[in-house]
């Protein structure tokens, strides 16, 4: 194989106008923005753009020079340390899962078992141990030191599987989670809203913003906070009749186009009109809000409320927005697709938990 040697650098210029240097060096591809590796302030794009063509053939320059003189960019390995110890193996399954567009809470709730595990293991004068040390009674035994509800038990082994069981199993090892035992928790049937225009009067008159976010979640069925909370007005067509959102925001990791209701679009076109594309509907600039912003302001409204029963939340908008798509459409796919399922069986799961008949009177056995 030719082994790419030019050092022979090249001005690019993206479609952003953005400037840089690149050249090959042992068949590996080396692009600059700027000369601070060269120690030069040579900063072709903190310029106007109508500056920048001349500042970029000076940065040319300057690495020409430095190549001519002796320069040479250093080449790191990227190969993966090798996992030596029990410690090291969650520790990087964590790290590689949190470089991936997983959803903040999955990567919360493996950081929380991850910490738990690590405790365990120096507990145990395990975490330096060979990976071949660890057994199922260890996860076994640290399972029932934390479990407190049969519902805490199968969240430890769900977590604790994904940062182990593969990542084990290619180096040999095989811990038959099978055999830590989960007892499945009781259905938690989930309370919809049956009176959803007073509370969403009344939501209204709390806050306006946490009311358009509860219209949304109820309307569209989209989930708060992460779809609502970061929308933009570049997320509608321009009379608002239409939501199209790109998978890579979205749970399912799927495209979703939707319809919007009449009784939203007429409240996003008093409020949004205005906006450029990149606008968040909420904070009215390109950075939306942070992720906590509406469970903060659920929270101050549940203690202001005097419609909202105790064990219904800002998602019983969607549950209840799902119990009449359901009963509208008696369609399963329907409902898939309006909810943002990646999986029917998602959806089959999520409707043994809302409070729905599924059959009707005449179709049960009479005399």
């Amino acid at each position: 194989m030719k082994i790419k040697t030019e050092l022979n650098p090249k001005i690019s210029e993206s479609n952003k106008g953005v400037y840089s240097v690149y050249f090959w060096y042992k068949n590996k591809r080396f692009r600059y923005a700027n000369a601070s590796i060269l120690g030069q302030a040579i900063y072709p794009n903190h310029l106007r753009y109508d500056q920048r063509s001349k500042e970029a053939d000076l940065l040319c320059s300057a690495f020409e020079l430095a190549i001519r003189k002796g320069w040479r960019p250093k080449i790191t390995s990227k190969e993966e340390p090798k996992i030596k110890c029990i410690g090291q193996v969650a520790l990087s399954v964590y790290e590689k899962k949190r470089k991936l567009q997983y959803s903040y809470s999955y990567i919360k709730d493996l950081s929380r078992v991850l910490n738990l595990w690590n405790k365990y293991l120096k507990k145990k004068g395990l975490f330096n141990s060979e990976a071949s040390s660890l057994s199922t009674d260890h996860l076994i035994e640290f399972i029932e030191v934390q479990a407190t509800s049969p519902r805490v038990r199968i969240y430890l082994k769900k977590n604790l599987s994904a940062l182990l069981k593969v990542e084990m199993e290619s180096l040999g090892v095989n811990l038959g989670f099978n055999r830590v035992s989960a007892p499945k928790p009781a259905e938690k049937l989930h309370k919809p809203i049956n009176n959803v225009p007073q509370v969403l009067s009344e939501i209204a008159d709390f806050n306006d913003r946490l009311y358009i976010c509860t219209l949304l979640v109820y309307g569209l069925l989209l989930r708060p906070h992460r779809e609502i909370r970061c929308l933009k007005r570049g997320d509608f067509n321009n009379d608002f009749t239409q939501i199209s959102l790109d998978g890579n925001r979205l749970k399912s990791k799927r495209n979703r186009v939707l319809p919007v209701p009449k009784f939203i679009i007429e409240e996003l076109r008093i409020r949004y009109s205005e906006l450029s594309q990149e606008q968040n509907l909420f904070s009215g600039s390109e950075m939306p809000f942070n992720r906590d912003y509406f469970k903060g302001l659920w929270s101050k409204y549940k203690r202001t409320s005097v419609l909202l029963r105790e064990d219904q939340t800002l998602y019983s908008f969607r549950h209840t927005g799902a119990i009449q798509v359901y009963r509208k459409t008696r369609s399963l796919q329907k409902l898939q697709q309006v909810m943002g399922h990646s999986d029917l069986k998602v959806s089959l799961v999520y409707l043994r938990g809302l409070d729905i008949q599924h059959i009707e009177i005449n179709e049960l056995p009479d005399l």
